[in-house]
Order: structure tokens, then C-alpha cells, then sequence
């Protein structure tokens, strides 16, 4: 009986499968279809995510559930409105649990970015929803952006009410490490976001993988928290291309949308895991 090389083996695997080897993979998306297909371990939403598959047909329901609960729940137009939002968030967040084994991220309202106790409130009531479903809050990570109020209201959603925390819209090292400070379980650092900024304001405007500045930034944050010991673990996120997703192979987690993962399935070039430490480039 022939037995296959490794190396050929490899090349038979998808870039996906590859993947997941090395990183932890989170997709990054409210379609519960896609979470079917791509088998991560976890999943991100957000309130557009969420909006685009509340706009399906096949989710309808879900909204017309979130609806009914808001309505009955009384109050102001405006209350009504944040009511039946919780409860779409939450109502999706629950949909996606029973299709991955780990855990998902439900964001706070962004508008409430600079509003410590106003960031607490909702994402003590969003844990609570998820409660009443019958679901711990060891399988939720409530995302709270990366102002200095959201870093401090994680801080004490972790220390004083053990909810764990997915510090999102970072993009400088500067935040990340205030966040390993705050001992928060999680950051999402923007790749996508970082090289779109280098992009719109120098004179290149593409990068090869290994160069690019998202890549880069995110290696740095990453070198630095493993070197100090920290416990907040580091996520890439917002990626504008493939070889940003595979040039950090190796990172604790990468949260990849849908179209992304349909690529790396596609793709059976050679993944390699990249040790961090190799890439010192200083960024910010």
C-alpha cells in the first residue's frame, strides 16, 4: 500500500485545513449557513453583519421575534427599538452556538463608545438575555470598542462580574497593551483597517503579505503579549485579502469572513506557521 508524503499531503489540504493547525479560526459573520460550512471554532458578529443576514428570508423569523419582544417589553419608541436590537443580537448569537462548539461575540452598541457605565449596562443585560436562554456566560464575548471607557468598563466586567470581553476597533499598539493591562480576555486587532489607513496616507499602496503594515501591527501586539506574559490572547481581524489571513498563521486566533474562507478552501498552496518573533518591524 503507497503511503503519502507529508509535503504532498499538505498540498492536497485546503489552505483552510492548514490553517487551522496553527490559529484558532473564528468566522465572522451572523449566516449561520456559513458557520455549517466552514466549521470554525468560534464566531464574531456585529450590528452590519447582523443586519445583512437579518435581510435574508430564511432569518426573517428572527426578527420578527425580536420585534414581537420589544414591543411587549413597552416603554419609549427609542427603549422599544434598543429592546428588540438586544434581543436580535442575542436571538443570532444563540442560533450560531448550536452550530460551533465555542464561542461567540456580541457587540455593544458603538454609540455607546465613550460611555463606561452605559457599556456596562448593555452588556450586563445582553449576558442576561443569554441567561434566560439557558446559556453561561463562559460561551459569550461581549465586544466593547477600545476607547479608554470601554478598556476600563472590560476591566470591570471581568473582575467584578467574570464576563469575558472582545476589545474590538483597535488599531494601534498603544490600545492593545492598555487592554493586556485591563487583563480583558481578548483583542481584535484590524489588519484590514491598518493597511487601508497606510494605504489612503503614503505612497504604496500594496504590500506583499510579509510588508504589510496590518500584518506587521498585529505581530508586533502580539510579540509583545507573549513576551511579557500577558493573558489576553490576540485576534486578527478585518482582513482585506488572502495572504493577510495566511501570513499570520500561528496568531491565537483570526476571524475571517465568509468570502475569505471560501478562498482558503479553494487554495492549496503550502501554509507555513509564522513565529512572530521573526518579524520585529516597528510600526507605531
Amino acid at each position: 500500500m503507497s503511503s503519502v508524503s507529508p509535503d504532498k499531503r499538505r498540498k492536497m489540504e485546503s489552505a483552510l485545513s492548514q490553517l487551522k493547525k496553527y490559529t484558532v479560526v473564528v468566522a465572522d459573520t451572523g449566516d449561520f449557513n456559513a458557520i455549517e460550512e466552514y466549521k470554525p471554532q468560534d464566531a464574531t458578529t456585529n450590528p452590519s453583519l447582523i443586519l445583512a443576514a437579518a435581510k435574508m428570508p430564511e432569518y426573517q423569523h428572527l426578527l420578527d421575534q425580536a420585534i414581537k419582544y420589544g414591543i411587549a417589553k413597552g416603554g419609549t419608541e427609542e427603549e422599544q427599538v434598543a429592546n428588540t436590537m438586544d434581543k436580535l443580537f442575542v436571538s443570532f448569537g444563540l442560533e450560531i452556538l448550536k452550530k460551533l462548539p465555542g464561542r461567540v461575540s456580541t457587540e455593544v452598541d458603538a454609540r455607546l463608545s465613550y460611555d463606561k457605565d452605559g457599556m456596562l449596562a448593555k452588556a450586563l443585560k445582553l449576558i442576561a438575555l443569554y441567561k434566560e436562554a439557558g446559556i453561561n456566560e463562559d460561551r459569550v464575548l461581549i465586544k466593547l470598542s477600545s476607547t479608554w471607557e470601554g478598556i476600563q468598563a472590560g476591566k470591570e466586567l471581568e473582575e467584578k462580574h467574570g464576563i469575558h470581553c472582545n476589545m474590538t476597533l483597535l488599531f494601534s499598539f498603544a490600545q492593545a497593551v492598555a487592554c493586556a493591562e485591563a487583563k480583558v480576555t481578548l483583542v481584535s486587532a484590524f489588519v484590514g483597517r491598518i493597511f487601508d489607513w497606510y494605504k489612503e496616507n503614503t505612497d504604496r499602496k500594496s504590500f506583499e503579505p510579509h510588508e504589510d503594515p496590518g500584518v506587521l501591527g498585529v505581530t508586533k501586539i502580539y510579540n509583545y503579549f507573549k513576551k511579557f506574559g500577558y493573558s489576553t490572547v490576540v485576534m486578527g481581524a478585518s482582513f482585506r485579502n488572502m495572504g493577510q489571513v495566511k501570513a499570520l498563521a500561528g496568531c491565537d486566533l483570526l476571524t475571517i469572513s465568509p468570502g475569505l474562507l471560501a478562498e482558503l478552501t479553494q487554495d492549496h498552496s503550502t501554509v507555513v506557521e509564522i513565529h512572530p518573533q521573526t518579524q520585529s518591524k516597528q510600526l507605531f
